[in-house]
């Protein structure tokens, strides 16, 4: 008896299947059919049967591999349903064989993968037009690439649990006195996450600590203690934070994964682990995983995903106020108020998690601003459009091995 294989699931690059997969099919009959159904047109039709109702467009993925580079992909199970769909519809003999799992691209090798939707053939062609120039760029960037590939890489991270709408986002600010920092005045926070239908829900807060009252910023530092923008303050006693705190995070923590988010997170870090605010924080890491987790406590910083979006590869920092003003998050009032400020710093990472992939985001909000390298802009930005390259021709490849009409021995399985 034969041992039966593993099924193997992951992505297929879109030029192997629109450009490769049809030249590989030992039916000849079986190519017009394929063509008509891959080709640019048909797969952004409203009809086309990948098109889920629900969604503005054909849903593809960005896959980022370690070295920063990028590909759009199409899955697996997509791939397979086409094959499905043209046997069902008739208009194949057999089930056309499926490319070969060697050129499979499994989730466990890439650094991030989202998905992107296209409904027109301009924007498809576009992004990738997009993304060849990207990884092009990338490449000559030599030693510079180190801070930006991680930037980029934990900013469709983010992109991604986002649109899985997965866990408990929490954003976190804190004011102290400006003649004494390590006197805590203010603690805000916006906290974010979906409910079982897939609706947002978001609740910010503002705790004003009433024993120090008396302690009003001002000189150095702008005080808004009395003007928070997104509901009413709360008085609490210093001893209350800590619980209301400890509270929020481990009733998130219940729900499954965490998400702390913040701008320049080094000094509120220190702020929220304090052992009359927080404390220790269990699990709590820097590092995001490649996949959307299902339980931990992860900080994201808008500081670092706003300059992977600028393409910033050096330690320069842009301040709430200026990436607000640069996201459109507006209007801009009572900084330096916690609670403003931590709904804010949410407001800021939702534009980016929502904008689309990293670098088609940066054209569509600054397309005359655009760096020579392609991978930055030069803020701030303006209306305009930057010049796009044509794609090379394809390379043709053997995608399927062993070719068969019979589409049990060519799936998804290792050989």
């Amino acid at each position: 008896m034969a041992k039966q294989r593993e099924l193997v699931t992951g992505y297929y690059r879109l030029t192997d299947i629109v450009w490769e997969w049809h030249q590989v099919l030992p039916d000849p009959t079986d190519i017009g059919p394929l063509k008509a159904v891959i080709g640019w047109e048909a797969l952004v039709h409203p009809d086309h049967p990948l098109r889920k109702p629900d969604q503005d467009g054909l849903e593809l993925f960005i896959g980022m591999f370690e070295n920063g580079e990028a590909r759009l992909l199409m899955s697996s199970a997509q791939v397979s349903y086409i094959s499905y769909y043209l046997h069902a519809m008739g208009l194949t003999k057999q089930p056309i064989p499926i490319p070969s799992s060697r050129y499979l691209i499994k989730r466990s090798t890439l650094k991030s993968c989202a998905p992107d939707y296209y409904n027109t053939a301009a924007a498809l062609r576009k992004s990738m037009k997009s993304i060849d120039k990207a990884n092009k760029r990338l490449r000559g960037l030599g030693v510079a690439n180190n801070r930006l590939t991680g930037r980029r890489m934990d900013f469709e991270r983010v992109r991604s649990y986002w649109v899985s709408k997965r866990g408990t986002w929490i954003a976190f600010d804190f004011e102290s006195w400006e003649r004494e920092h390590s006197m805590l005045l203010e603690v805000g926070w916006s906290l974010l996450r979906w409910d079982a239908g897939g609706k947002e829900t978001n609740k910010p807060a503002h705790l004003i600590v009433k024993e120090r009252m008396q302690y009003q910023n001002g000189t150095y530092v702008q005080g808004n203690r009395d003007h928070y923008n997104f509901g009413q303050s709360e008085q609490v006693h210093k001893s209350v934070v800590k619980d209301r705190v400890r509270s929020i995070i481990n009733e998130a923590q219940e729900r499954g994964p965490v998400f702390l988010v913040f701008h320049d997170s080094s000094q509120d870090i220190k702020d929220l682990t304090r052992e009359d605010v927080a404390g220790h924080i269990t699990g709590l890491s820097y590092r995001l995983p490649d996949q959307a987790p299902s339980t931990g406590t992860f900080v994201v910083d808008t500081v670092d995903l706003f300059a992977a979006l600028e393409g910033n590869t050096g330690a320069n920092k842009w301040s709430l106020e200026q990436t607000c003003r640069q996201l459109q998050v507006l209007p801009l009032e009572n900084l330096h108020n916690a609670g403003n400020d931590a709904h804010y710093t949410m407001l800021a990472l939702k534009s980016m998690a929502e904008g689309g992939p990293l670098d088609s985001q940066r054209q569509q909000r600054w397309p005359a601003y655009i760096s020579v390298s392609g991978l930055g802009a030069d803020l701030p930005g303006v209306d305009g459009n930057p010049d796009v390259e044509e794609l090379e021709g394809p390379n043709t490849r053997n995608l399927v091995s062993e070719p068969t009409n019979s589409s049990e021995d060519v799936d998804m399985e290792e050989s």
